[in-house]
């Protein structure tokens, strides 16, 4: 018997999405960056992402996709049936590949759309749908970025809200903002976002990530106070790697580390004292020094040290790992340790999140499980805010 259009799930997958995370390079749009990412190393991730997702789905759903890595494949991989609705042009698939297999699975009467890729992704689909799209979709995280508000906080959530959508259970639908940067503003260190458009997407709460909102940075006293209470914890001549962001690079700017990336991760050596003191104009005792800007993971796989590694969640979204920091590969982040993950944050900044915890998306659920919990949150000189973690 065929199931009812509401029980069929398609899925198309952008098999280049994320790959350039790994490598530092900040998005992975375009040929050109693609095969610099893989000649740096990098290796496609969204094939397994999207896996992940369909591993979880109820067996009753019915899934139809595009033929192999946009689709088939993640099927194949996680061991369930899928229709072969849409075969594309040539083995490298572009982004009208994935504007013609979003057409096809909407012809063969996908009742709910998953796309597996980054905002450029959602870009595409949005393309495919047109101005006004009523399907609903969700995005399964494979990118680097992922500012738009329609994707799942991660593949197992993708699972769960597709599976309580497709039982008719505690899903509303809701338009969602598809939002991206300029990639090439941000290798460059400046942030650029456009709003393209609204997507359907089914919602369940705490599964569904919030769209990044723009920060004012913090206040002016802010970053020192909290410069100073990493220092204290890195202590003198200690390595610490500092993730992008407003806070983080308020921050390095504050540890004597002007030349910090804003977009990137950094690997800094704290100087031989290992404090700020009053003993400068600047604040500082003696400055940290950037060993590594902009880091890519291959070079943090043989450190001298384990270092401390800073972070500061991603305003509105409250994403700590996962979301533009995949150079902190599932390896190191073991390596490093509980302990010497500093999470920091404005209390404006955990304010805004209203309740929400910190997000996980390592890549490794094994991992991302064991991080959660509560956290102490470095909010300033001395003070602090204990938190949650959660995959």
């Amino acid at each position: 018997m065929t199931p009812a259009p509401s029980a069929r799930i398609g899925l198309v997958v952008n098999p280049v999405a994320g790959l350039g995370g790994r490598v530092g390079l900040k998005g992975s749009d375009g040929a050109e960056v693609q095969r610099r990412a893989l000649a740096l190393g990098a290796r496609p991730q969204a094939v397994a992402r999207a896996a992940l997702t369909l591993r979880h789905l109820p067996s009753d759903v019915e899934l139809i996709t595009a033929d192999g890595t946009m689709g088939a494949e993640s099927a194949r991989v996680a061991g369930r049936p899928a229709r072969v609705v849409h075969r594309p042009a040539g083995a490298d698939t572009t982004a009208a590949d994935t504007r013609a297999a979003v057409r096809a699975l909407v012809a063969a009467g996908a009742g709910l759309l998953l796309f597996c890729g980054g905002d450029g992704t959602a870009r595409d689909v949005l393309d495919a749908l047109g101005p006004e799209p009523c399907l609903p979709v969700l995005g399964i995280p494979a990118g680097v970025k992922m500012h738009s508000a329609v994707f799942a906080v991660h593949p197992r959530a993708a699972a769960e809200v597709a599976a309580a959508w497709a039982a008719g259970r505690g899903v509303r639908l809701t338009a969602a903002e598809v939002v991206d940067r300029d990639e090439g503003a941000l290798r460059a260190g400046r942030v650029s976002a456009r709003l393209y458009g609204r997507l359907t997407v089914p919602v369940l709460p705490a599964r569904v990530q919030q769209r990044k909102t723009g920060s004012s940075g913090p206040d002016p006293g802010t970053p020192a106070g909290i410069a100073a209470e990493v220092a204290e914890r890195v202590g003198p001549g200690g390595l610490l790697l500092l993730g992008p962001g407003s806070t983080t690079y308020a921050v390095a700017t504050a540890l004597g580390a002007p030349g910090a990336s804003l977009t990137g991760v950094d690997l800094l050596r704290l100087g031989p004292d290992g404090a700020l003191g009053p003993d400068r104009a600047d604040g500082l005792a003696t400055p940290a020094r950037v060993l590594i800007h902009d880091a890519r993971a291959d070079q943090l796989r043989t450190l001298p040290a384990t270092p401390y590694i800073a972070l500061s969640p991603i305003g509105g979204q409250g994403f700590l790992l996962g979301r533009g920091n995949q150079q902190l590969t599932p390896e190191l982040l073991r390596t490093a340790g509980r302990e010497r993950l500093l999470v920091l944050a404005t209390e404006a900044k955990l304010a805004a999140l209203a309740g929400r915890p910190l997000l996980l998306d390592t890549g490794d659920p094994e991992l991302d499980d064991a991080l959660s919990g509560h956290v102490r949150v470095i909010t300033g000189r001395r003070s602090g805010a204990v938190y949650r973690l959660s995959a």
